[in-house]
């Protein structure tokens, strides 16, 4: 991108800076970038970079109607469907390695013991000196050797980091779970090849908490100056009934859970450890994540202060700043700060607390519908994944139903259910009986409860094509006349695969994923 003199005005030129970005591998739509350095007073300056698509989306513009319409960008299984096009999501707006950007900065001073003691805010131009993945960042960190000024600024901003995690952690942040998975695709075909379990790193860590901070700080900013149209968001606090069939499984385990505040879930979640079982404490925080309500975008005008807390995140204020390349409520915040820190002028829409909450309601629609997306993409190349073959897996029960088991299979991040009485057309000489005060299913001398570990046989039906459907069976604990004899092979073929069914499409109407980078 070619950078002109008035792109300059207004701008601080931050192109000199030791500036990076750390993401997924084979990420194009780059939205943040961070830079740390030490300064004389013993302290430390560090920078967090934000794409300025509002540079390019103007209000009122046909790309900023579209944008705001799509709401979000969908990431499905090996394909992407961008909120803005792809000449700016990709290119323009995309803080890619060794170019000059234009960026919208959060600059701080902070002390050793990353605590705030000034704050900047500025439009600026930036030119990264990396576009790392997490795991080329990680080994940067840890290899001691490399001692240049982004490994420096790397390993100091992972030490914020820790120092972040735990503060928030103490004022009662929840480290929640769910089974998130990667499909390897064939390159040609699209078919998924293989299924792996996404692994974090600490540098996901690192980038995580920094993003956090930024929300965090933007939300006090655009709060103070704008009291009534700041778009934010809220995570409502989870009502105890929520909580009910979880504390009821855990206690017959003989784990407490106490759920009166997000402080106290966390500390019981904590303690919530069985050797016998070491997957146990991230079933109990995937339960967890279950019973809690959706997080929502709101304008600041139509609620109380004390309306707006994360409880998640323990944060009484938040907002969504660092990802605009795709989310739109990212680019209603960039707008309000752009006017905040007396860089850009107010709109009459930004003005109008009714329109904003229209919006913000449509924003949260979008979201819902992006997960169900995310959900239909997963089971659509799961299905393709399975279709001629069968495998056995560890799983984990996850609920205990009156006709059937919930099953949770870690290593491909499926949910299935494990059906106990016959289904139609079937015969079925065992007997189980339900316990619905103590959620148990026995079969003579077995019990299966919340939790317990199982063996399981996972294949695919196809008999009905419209209606495909993973089929659940159970290998161990043996019980006769229901379990199935373990497979000789992990894997058996019984049919060809066929060809993904995905196909690309750029409708405006697609619904959006939660981002998982592709």
């Amino acid at each position: 991108m070619i950078l002109f003199l008035q792109d300059f005005v207004g701008r601080k030129d931050f192109r000199d800076l030791d500036i990076c970005s750390v993401d997924p591998p084979g990420c194009t739509d780059i939205d943040d970038a961070l830079h740390c350095m030490p300064l004389d007073n013993g302290n430390f300056q560090v920078g967090v970079h934000i794409a300025d698509v509002t540079h390019f989306v103007k209000p009122g513009t046909a790309i900023d109607l579209e944008a705001s319409q799509r709401a979000t960008t969908v990431y499905l299984t090996g394909r992407r469907i961008d909120m803005v096009p792809g000449l700016l999501s990709s290119n323009l707006c995309s803080l890619r390695g060794g170019e000059e950007r234009l960026a919208f900065s959060c600059v701080w001073e902070m002390t050793p013991n990353a605590d705030i003691v000034n704050s900047t805010y500025t439009k600026s131009v930036i030119k990264s000196k990396a576009a790392m993945t997490y795991d080329q960042a990680q080994l940067i960190i840890d290899d001691q050797n490399q001692d240049n000024s982004i490994a420096l600024g790397l390993r100091q901003l992972n030490k914020f980091a820790k120092i972040l995690k735990k503060r928030r952690i103490e004022a009662g942040a929840l480290v929640l779970a769910s089974p998130e998975i990667r499909f390897l695709v064939d390159n040609e075909t699209r078919d998924p090849l293989d299924v792996e379990v996404k692994q974090l790193k600490e540098t996901n860590s690192m980038v995580e908490e920094f993003m956090l901070l930024a929300n965090v700080e933007v939300a006090k900013k655009i709060y103070s100056d704008f009291p009534e149209f700041a778009v934010l968001r809220r995570h409502p606090k989870p009502p105890p009934s929520n909580f009910e069939s979880l504390i009821k499984a855990a206690a017959h385990l003989g784990v407490e859970l106490n759920v009166d505040t997000s402080r106290d879930l966390a500390n019981s979640l904590d303690k919530a450890v069985k050797l016998d079982n070491p997957f146990f404490n991230t079933m109990l925080r995937i339960l967890a994540t279950r019973c809690m309500l959706q997080a929502v975008y709101f304008a600041s005008g139509t609620k109380t202060y004390d309306e707006f807390l994360h409880y998640g995140l323990a944060a009484p204020i938040y907002t969504h700043f660092t990802s605009p390349i795709r989310r739109y409520a990212d680019v209603m915040v960039h707008r309000l700060l752009a006017v905040s820190v007396a860089v850009d002028n107010t709109t009459p829409e930004m003005l109008d607390k009714r329109k904003i909450e229209a919006l913000c309601q449509t924003l949260n629609t979008r979201t819902r519908m992006s997960a169900y997306a995310e959900r239909a993409s997963v089971a659509l190349n799961t299905h393709i994944f399975f279709r001629g073959k069968i495998r056995d897996e560890e799983g984990y029960i996850l609920y205990v139903r009156k006709n059937a088991l919930q099953i949770l299979i870690p290593k491909y991040g499926l949910e299935g259910t494990l059906f106990l009485s016959p289904r139609k057309g079937q015969l079925q000489a065992a007997t189980f009986i339900y316990n619905e005060e103590e959620q148990t299913q026995r079969c003579g001398d077995i019990v299966f409860r919340t939790f317990d570990p199982v063996s399981i046989q996972l294949s695919l039906d196809s008999s009905n094509v419209q209606h495909e459907r993973i089929v659940l069976k159970l290998v161990k604990p043996e019980i006769l006349n229901f379990s199935v004899p373990s497979i000789t092979a992990s894997t058996v073929a019984v049919q060809q695969p066929q060809k993904n069914p995905l196909e690309p499409c750029d409708s405006p109407c697609e619904p959006q994923l939660k981002k998982a980078k592709i």
